[in-house]
């Protein structure tokens, strides 16, 4: 693994990636490994003559052309055009990638999310600019191989592409001289996400034979890497890549408007708003579930997982020393005791029956219970699939086996019917744009989620509080990319008050790249610490998410490490708490293993001597060290689990992997009493409007308890669901 002292990233183009994915050309043989050669750049001896040196290469949409100036040793300025470059991923890249080859005085860098092709074009003139300054012969053999496609449209063969959605993929594309005629893809993209858009754009893509199609909502990292990697392909095929993406399906024909009527309405379909449908649907109710993306899952589906529940008095909770009551004074000052009592108590107070009723529909959890980041105690159960795929897994098991939910996707919820003072339904927007109506006899549940991929609305709400140095679009989000504050715009045209906007939590857990949380190697808070460029710890890695964020936005360069050994990889095919393998990670280059702490060190291009000192000051507050059980210089209690697996870093081999910045969750919006009614603006209640989940605000204060999102929608899902069904509109059924 290369040394990685000149590949630390600003979050500088964060955003950029955020809203698209990475890749990462497949190529191989001697053109490349010449052009991987001339690009690199050591700046510490006499290697250029002096001057300025022009080079070009192939873009996505035509030629990028870099003029670099150079001394004996250094690049001193660079200017890049790619008239023909998108202005949107094309032009950003260059402008990103510009600043990042001046400051790191090399072309070894990563590609941009969304914009590969531009990316390496980049690089590749770069380079060739660069190879000239040391006197050395530039030929198109520097140049990546592209095949001659001769008279067809493809070199006929087959072509393969490394791309990144939500996690590495493979791209293997098989051409005739004139079509595309197989698309085969390797992937583990979230089951229920990013997995159904890998095989419907397969098919959408051979049948149109181009790439001219839209990103899936709600799965725009996965969309975007199938177009890139298909891209990719064809470049290699000798194929006019700008010719493909021109070709776009015909438009569908509108469908005819719609008028529908329901018992309850609920509007999302992600952990609060199922949790909702299935509870009024055992409450006897017929359930229309609105759904603006493809799928069930919201962002529940990328959680980890955890979800914090104590069974108070058993084994289990005496262990830990946990009770409910300590979960809700933590949950209560964890949030700086801005959440409003009743209702935190409701969340804790039925944590453990939300549990016995997953429990009751099918749904598997491991044994035992972990410390979530930022969960301040050992009381998270995890689930046995991965992610938040279980959830959904045991709601659709539920509507396989009973009738009357409607899942209605690709349907967009646009504004609350009122009538006569009472939210009566909703008027939607269908997949072909057509009009959807509505009304439900018994309630409406609003379970849209939270806005932490609206930037405008995150901006705005944390001038509130000023709390983090910037929300722009330079911070990524480990949300789904529907989740844009919907319901509570819909909800506040309608009178809703709106409470504690400005209380939006990030973890310094987010993918380099992504900003999604896949990728995170940690197991639970007792097995990892954290250390920055420099290699030293900066912060308590078992307290408050917003502590440790904020401990990682004073950072250089906003970057941190975790470091970790085997306690939890003892083979390494064990699966974080993102279905992924430790192994499979290192094997992709987003995390580092090593037999020594100097070699891990040397990866990841921190000072040795700083991260041996950071884990040995470390291990003294663990199992079996001096200081054992002792709060450390950072006010650090939690070492070692209940089990005794994790007891500090001192088991080969080692593990690290870089982290950044990323919003997670909002936790203000929608007002509403224990009975998830929502109040209005007077203290009043809306009458037959409900909202659990994101969508809501007042329960978790200034910052959310690790593990306690998972147990909100269950637990507040579950008394929409209910309180629904027991209200009445008004209006009458047909």
């Amino acid at each position: 693994m290369e040394n990685n002292d000149q590949k630390k990233k600003l979050l500088t183009g964060l955003g950029i990636m955020a809203a698209a994915s990475v890749a990462i050309i497949a190529c191989s043989g001697p053109a490349y490994d010449s052009m991987s050669k001339i690009g690199r750049v050591q700046g510490t001896e006499s290697i250029y003559t002096p001057g300025t040196y022009e080079a070009e290469a192939q873009g996505f949409g035509g030629p990028v052309k870099a003029v670099v100036t150079v001394d004996d040793a250094n690049i001193t300025t660079l200017d890049i055009t790619g008239e023909s470059e998108t202005p949107e991923f094309g032009g950003k890249a260059i402008s990103s990638l510009k600043a990042d080859i001046l400051k790191n005085q090399t072309i070894e860098l990563d590609s941009i999310s969304g914009a590969t092709i531009t990316s390496d074009a980049v690089k590749e003139a770069v380079g060739k600019a660069l190879a000239k300054a040391r006197g050395e012969e530039v030929t198109e053999e520097t140049v990546p191989a592209t095949a001659d496609a001769g008279e067809g449209t493809y070199a006929p063969g087959t072509y393969t592409a490394q791309v990144r959605g939500m996690k590495a993929m493979t791209v293997s594309v098989t051409f005739d001289e004139n079509a595309i005629t197989d698309i085969q893809v390797d992937h583990e993209e979230t089951e229920g996400i990013g997995s159904p858009v890998v095989e419907s754009m397969t098919k959408e893509i051979l049948e149109l034979q181009g790439l001219g199609l839209d990103a899936v909502s709600g799965a725009t990292l996965t969309s975007n890497a199938m177009i890139e990697g298909v891209a990719e392909c064809a470049r290699q095929a000798g194929a006019d890549v700008d010719a493909l993406m021109a070709i776009k399906p015909a438009p569908k024909e509108k469908e005819a408007d719609q008028e529908l009527e329901t018992d309850v309405l609920v509007l999302g379909a992600g952990g609060a708003g199922m949790a909702a449908a299935v509870t009024a649907n055992q409450n006897g109710k017929e359930v229309i579930v609105v759904e603006k993306t493809s799928q069930m899952g919201g962002n529940t589906i990328l959680a980890g997982g955890a979800l914090n529940a104590v069974d108070d008095g058993s084994e289990t909770a005496l262990s830990n020393n946990d009770s409910v009551e300590h979960h809700f004074n933590q949950t209560y000052e964890g949030g700086d005791k801005q959440g409003d009592p009743e209702l935190v108590h409701i969340l804790t107070d039925n944590a453990w029956d939300g549990v016995e009723w997953l429990k009751s529909l099918g749904m598997e959890f491991q044994p035992g219970t972990f410390t979530v980041t930022g969960g301040m105690w050992q009381r998270a159960h995890k689930p046995v699939e991965p992610e938040g795929i279980g959830f959904f897994k045991t709601y659709q098991a539920y509507m396989d086996a009973h009738e009357g939910i409607t899942m209605m996707y690709n349907t967009k919820a646009e504004e609350l019917i009122v009538e006569n003072g009472a939210v009566v339904g909703a008027v939607c927007t269908g997949e072909t744009g057509n009009k959807v109506t509505v009304k439900a006899k018994n309630g409406v549940v609003l379970a849209t989620g939270g806005f932490g991929q609206n930037v405008e609305m995150r901006m705005a709400a944390n001038e509130e509080t000023k709390l983090w140095p910037s929300l722009d679009e330079a911070i990524p989000s480990t949300n789904t990319s529907a989740i844009t504050g919907d319901g509570i715009r819909m909800a506040e045209a309608v009178g809703a008050d709106l409470v504690q906007m400005g209380n939006i939590q990030l973890l310094p857990l987010g993918d380099p790249n992504t900003g999604s949380l896949s990728g995170n190697i940690e197991h639970a808070v007792e097995s990892r610490i954290f250390v920055n460029i420099n290699g030293e710890r900066f912060v308590n890695e078992g307290g408050r998410r917003d502590e440790m964020t904020l401990g990682l936005f004073a950072q250089p360069e906003t970057t941190m490490f975790i470091i970790m050994d085997s306690d939890g990889y003892p083979t390494g095919e064990e699966l974080n708490n993102f279905g992924e393998t430790i192994n499979s990670l290192v094997a992709d280059g987003r995390a580092y293993k090593a037999d020594t702490l100097e070699e891990l060190a040397e990866q990841i291009g921190v000072p040795a001597e700083n991260l041996t000192a950071a884990v040995e000051e470390y291990n003294r507050h663990c199992l079996g060290g001096d200081l054992e059980g002792q709060p450390d210089e950072f006010g650090r209690t939690l070492f070692t689990d209940s089990g005794k697996e994790n007891n500090g870093i001192n088991n080969p081999p080692y593990y690290a992997a870089e982290r950044v910045p990323t919003v997670h969750h909002t936790m203000g919006g929608v007002k509403i009493n224990g009975n998830t009614q929502v109040i209005d603006k007077n203290g009043e209640v809306i009458p037959n409007l409900f909202a659990a989940g994101e969508v809501t605000g007042g329960i978790h204060g200034s910052n959310r308890l690790g593990g306690n999102a998972l147990t909100d929608t269950v637990v507040f899902g579950r008394i929409a669901g209910e309180q629904a069904s027991a209200s009445e509109s008004g209006i009458k059924g047909q």
